[in-house]
């Protein structure tokens, strides 16, 4: 294990951390299923309890698991063999759980790629150039209904992953990032600005930030964490393998955690600002589900200044947002097939791409052909999205806290977060909050959520 440990490749600084893991974290998770899933909950009631479950637990759990990727230097399933033992419960629930975690997503994620990218064609075409609202839905329902076409434009993101990924963390997700990212925030900016400007638009601000608390049920809660888990990567296993990348002495993870965190939050709340204002501004449902994001910007674009130009921009980094995440999720399934089976990267890369790639012909059938099979009155890709968002997730946070609470111990664990913090650290006061709080609330959240 030591001669692994040597050869593991590090981040080559710590804005690179910061970036590839905020890249991570940020993807259509925080631009495309924040306003949809916010939209089903009642808006301003979602966006309370989603800040207020970032606080409190989203925090401490995503340090846990980038801190015990730190202490092991491996993947998930290696590190955690480890740390316990091969077939140990915290090895199927928080490794296992977690890669099928991402596995799923990823295989769902791949077509709403698919979807961005004829949507940047689109716009580039003037598709959407004098459409009317009830004509730009066409449009949406047409491609989605349109397996072959998806499943060609799905295919262009899974070219373009493989190939980041296959060149290294360095190389390829680093470099990506720290290019991508601050685009994305300043662009986001600009879009919130102009929606904000729409005739009609504060109604939807004031939908979007003002609580209706008799919206609240406990499915609201467990959306709200499951959304946050999503957002965040945590249960994953992707902040476990990147922060298998840091330098286990001399990175300062609190405070990189905290940048990450606020930067991931930072555009799942400027996403709000672009996408409720304008709902509201040309009249349509807030609870439109997965296709808000593709209902609401080409009305934006059209009555803008430049909306060609803008659009293409947009959803050129709304795909490079959405590579991000999926780089993360490659990695994390790749770089633990290679180290289980002593793969080259290369080959652990596109195998999973594959692999995933026909994993989601299902969710992409769904929308189409596909249309009226139902489990549980979700279709395909409705049930792998909440299975995997609402469920698996969760239970995998809920045994990444129960493994701080019971193998860890409080003392071990504000020990080892602390290696190379500076001005924020783990304190004391902490502990009643990691032990109790954040086990039962996650635990009452998941039960009282799915009953």
């Amino acid at each position: 294990m030591k001669g692994k440990k040597k050869s593991r490749e590090n981040w080559g600084s710590r804005l690179g951390f910061i970036m590839a893991t905020a890249g991570f974290s940020i993807g259509l998770g925080n631009i495309w299923r924040f306003s949809y899933v916010a939209g089903h909950n009642g808006g301003g009631a979602f966006l309370l309890i989603y800040l207020l479950i970032i606080a409190v637990i989203g925090i401490p759990i995503f340090l846990a698991e980038t801190g015990l990727g730190r202490k092991v230097q491996t993947g998930i399933i290696t590190g955690l063999r480890q740390l316990t033992r091969k077939g140990s419960p915290w090895v199927l629930f928080i490794g296992w759980l977690g890669i099928l975690a991402a596995g799923l997503i990823m295989s769902y994620y791949l077509m709403i790629m698919g979807w961005i990218f004829a949507y940047i064609f689109k716009v580039g075409l003037g598709t959407f150039n004098g459409a009317t609202t009830e004509q730009i839905a066409k449009i949406y329902e047409d491609l989605v209904s349109n397996p072959l076409a998806v499943i060609g434009y799905t295919l262009i993101p899974t070219l373009i992953i493989g190939l980041i990924v296959s060149r290294g963390v360095k190389n390829g997700i680093e470099k990506f990032v720290k290019i991508s990212m601050p685009i994305l925030l300043i662009m986001l900016i600009l879009l919130a600005i102009y929606s904000l400007s729409l005739p009609g638009s504060m109604d939807g601000v004031v939908w979007y930030l003002k609580p209706d608390f008799s919206v609240i049920t406990p499915k609201t809660f467990l959306e709200a964490l499951g959304q946050v888990f999503f957002s965040l990567g945590i249960g994953l296993a992707g902040a476990f393998t990147y922060g298998s990348y840091l330098d286990p002495q001399n990175s300062d993870l609190v405070k990189d955690s905290v940048w990450v965190i606020s930067f991931d939050t930072t555009i799942a709340f400027l996403s709000g600002l672009v996408i409720f204002p304008a709902l509201f501004a040309f009249q349509i449902a807030p609870d439109s589900g997965p296709g808000l994001l593709f209902l609401t910007i080409p009305n934006i674009l059209d009555k803008m200044p430049g909306g060609t130009i803008f659009g293409m921009m947009f959803f050129i980094l709304v795909i490079i947002a959405a590579i991000t995440t999926a780089v993360g999720l490659i990695e994390t399934v790749s770089a633990n097939t290679a180290e289980l089976l002593n793969l080259k990267r290369k080959t652990s890369v596109w195998l999973w791409l594959g692999v995933m790639f026909i994993l989601a012909i299902p969710s992409i059938l769904s929308h189409g052909p596909w249309a009226h099979i139902e489990l549980f009155s979700k279709n395909i890709f409705e049930l792998i999205d909440y299975v995997s968002g609402n469920i698996l997730l969760v239970l995998s946070g809920l045994f990444i806290s129960l493994y701080v609470v019971f193998k860890w111990k409080f003392q071990n664990f504000q020990h080892d977060i602390n290696i190379g913090a500076t001005s924020i650290k783990i304190t004391a006061i902490s502990k009643p909050v990691i032990q109790f709080v954040i086990p039962i609330a996650i635990l009452i959240i998941l039960v009282s959520g799915l009953l």
